[in-house]
């Protein structure tokens, strides 16, 4: 298996060289030369264990590396201790109906969705540094709205040939998650606050990894700049495993039946999550239609329903931070796909974004995503609402991007009439991270309800749910970083960190 770039058909590179390089030199996103199809053997691989899954499906795309490198990746990333027994869990709501499940993403180290490739990403580069740059040290640079971030700092803390620098809105992280980046632990990491919103965060990281000064100052110290963010091959393809495993489970659990379809709904942001389901259908996995929630940063559902990607628009601070973002970067990969692979189309569409902040991708590429897509979007008020209903009619607590998918479900039923589809919904984080949020949906808060450990004791008691540990432990951490820097600072305190230059 070899990969191209989206914005250049002609690229040929390994997986480890994709790896380990995170992004194009043109800027484009790496891709897989074609999916491979593995819808023959779906019956045969519903009793296989999350780990043995893993590795079969990494073996059709990680050709470079051997069976003894691959069992080695997930058996260290995927671990019992890091996830407390079974990497995912699939919980059924039956209160109204047995056909949402609910895809449980955060038990992991940092209680989001982003340890599920975050984990095993390390590995991964490790692993391929060793094929295509073997004297390399890694600076993996990270744009975050918040999960990314924490994840990808305590994946590559203290791994060997790393240096992990991550940059977030300074105003657009819950306090939990920015306690979470500020007390990181290791001797390899370091964060940075950014004036401005997410999308500033990565855009500079995107300048930096295409400035041709700025690479060439990394190589006369040995390093090279590499990704932990979805743009990164490596951190995409761990997310199609959890797919295949949601609908075994649901054939083994549930009873549904081996081919029978199932809808998907992803609460979504930079378009990664929600394109690894798109990736699994391609490889055979029976999904009907990909229903996208977004907040009130609606581009993506105006994109769905219109064809016209837009980002000259207000952008809003929500409840649901990690989805407050305008520009989608993987979106990218999935109109490579639907232009038939045409790379000079979609760099076009990329360079008129960049230059003027839309593009328009015509009839015929909107016909193809609206035949297997639907976007919607709810506001913060119908997020908490969704949490409040949830919690009451089925005992079940919602984190607030959990809950707007489950309110674009809701929309996506009245629209089409179809409650009879059986739909996984992506959990990706812990409620206990947006705690004030959450416990705000369920009851009235009082103006000094501020202090988030003791919200985290009011929903403990109010829910009879236990706040993960990690996440408690906070208070007691020191804070390490508490930098704010401005966009066009970004460059200079990469090189800052690295010891490069005054």
């Amino acid at each position: 298996m070899q990969y191209k770039s989206t914005r250049n058909s002609e690229l040929r590179l390994e997986a480890s060289q994709v790896i380990a390089q995170g992004i194009s030199s043109e800027g484009g996103l790496f891709v897989p030369e074609k999916l491979p199809d593995i819808s023959s053997e779906l019956s045969d691989m519903t009793g296989l264990s999350y780990n043995e899954l893993a590795a079969k499906i990494f073996r059709l795309f990680l050709t470079d590396f051997t069976d003894e490198q691959i069992s080695y990746c997930v058996e260290n990333a995927y671990a019992q201790e890091k996830f407390n027994g079974d990497p995912i869990k699939l919980k059924s709501l039956s209160a109204h109906d047995g056909n949402k499940h609910i895809l449980e993403l955060w038990h992991g180290p940092t209680c989001a969705f982003k340890d599920m490739a975050l984990q095993i990403l390390p590995y991964f580069l490790t692993v391929s540094l060793s094929k295509s740059a073997p004297n390399k040290e890694a600076v993996i640079l990270v744009a975050t709205s918040g999960d990314t971030g924490k994840a990808a700092l305590e994946g590559f803390r203290d791994v060997p040939g790393t240096k992990v620098i991550v940059f977030y809105p300074q105003d657009g992280v819950s306090l939990m998650q920015k306690r979470q980046m500020a007390t990181q632990e290791g001797k390899n990491v370091a964060v940075y606050a950014i004036e401005g919103n997410f999308d500033d965060a990565q855009t500079a990281v995107k300048k930096i990894f295409t400035d041709s000064q700025m690479k060439a100052a990394l190589a006369e110290h040995n390093f090279m700049f590499s990704s932990a963010n979805s743009i990164n091959w490596g951190r995409l393809l761990p997310q199609i495993v959890y797919y295949f495993y949601a609908y075994f489970r649901l054939c083994k659990v549930e009873g549904l039946a081996v081919g029978k379809p199932i809808n998907v709904a992803v609460p979504t942001g930079n378009f990664g999550n929600i394109l690894a389901a798109y990736y699994a259908r391609k490889m055979g996995l029976p999904i009907r239609k990909f229903i996208c929630a977004s907040n009130s940063n609606k581009v993506l559902t105006d994109f769905i329903n219109t064809g016209v990607y837009d980002c000259r628009r207000d952008f809003y601070t929500t409840s649901s931070p990690s989805m407050d973002i305008l520009i989608s970067s993987n979106l990218e990969r999935l109109l490579y796909a639907l232009s038939g692979e045409n790379s000079t189309v979609l760099s076009g569409w990329m360079e008129r974004l960049s230059a003027r902040g839309y593009y328009d991708v015509g009839s015929e590429v909107l016909a193809k995503v609206q035949d297997i897509f639907f976007g919607g979007c709810c506001d913060d008020s119908a997020t908490a609402k969704a949490i409040n209903s949830i919690w009451h009619n089925d005992a079940y607590l919602l984190d607030t991007h959990t809950a707007v998918a489950f309110d674009v479900y809701r929309q996506y039923v009245e629209a089409t009439g179809d409650s009879n589809t059986p739909t996984v919904i992506a959990s990706t984080a812990s409620p206990y991270k947006f705690v004030s949020s959450v416990l705000g949906a369920l009851k009235p808060l009082n103006i000094d309800d501020n202090d988030e450990y003791r919200n985290i004791s009011q929903l403990e008691a109010l829910t009879g749910t236990k706040a993960p540990s990690q996440l408690k432990n906070l208070r007691d951490k020191p804070v390490r970083f508490d930098v704010t820097i401005k966009n066009s600072q970004a460059a200079s305190y990469v090189l800052k960190t690295l010891g490069i230059g005054e």
